[in-house]
């Protein structure tokens, strides 16, 4: 394993139906099974992957646009979706990208975009294990 930078910690007690914590407390959520019917003051994996994501993905673009020294002003948003998998009658997750990218040329945006795609730690961790769409958006 590479050098340690930095390691949290969350614990999950009953699954997609339960309650997740983290060490400090920050995230402290209970979990509700998608598409229950049931509406609760609840979050799902989904959620949290899509705000963990998107955050980083965003910090990795305005990372890359810096050391080109392009000034811009950026918005990330992450559709995580829960899918069926035909190859076993299980699930996986897909995600699509939403990226608003201003200060630069649609071009641009989507040179950045692909760039941060590269270097985004969430990204690599991703790749080649769910499939990914990028959207960017010069606005």
């Amino acid at each position: 394993m590479s050098d340690v930078i930095l390691t949290e910690h969350a614990t999950a007690k009953g699954g997609r139906d339960g309650h997740v914590t983290s060490s400090d407390k920050l995230i402290d959520l209970n979990l509700s099974m998608p598409g229950d019917g049931v509406e609760k003051n609840s979050s799902n994996p989904e959620q949290l992957f899509a705000a963990a994501y998107s955050s980083c993905f965003d910090g990795a673009l305005n990372l890359v646009a810096s050391k080109k020294n392009q000034e811009i002003d950026s918005e990330t948003t992450a559709d995580v979706s829960l899918l069926k998998d035909s190859s076993d009658n299980g699930f996986k997750i897909g995600v699509v990208l939403h990226v608003e990218v201003r200060g630069v040329s649609q071009n641009e945006a989507e040179a950045l975009v692909d760039e941060a795609h590269k270097v985004c730690p969430y990204s690599k961790a991703t790749s080649g294990n769910i499939d990914v769409q990028l959207k960017a958006k010069a606005v």
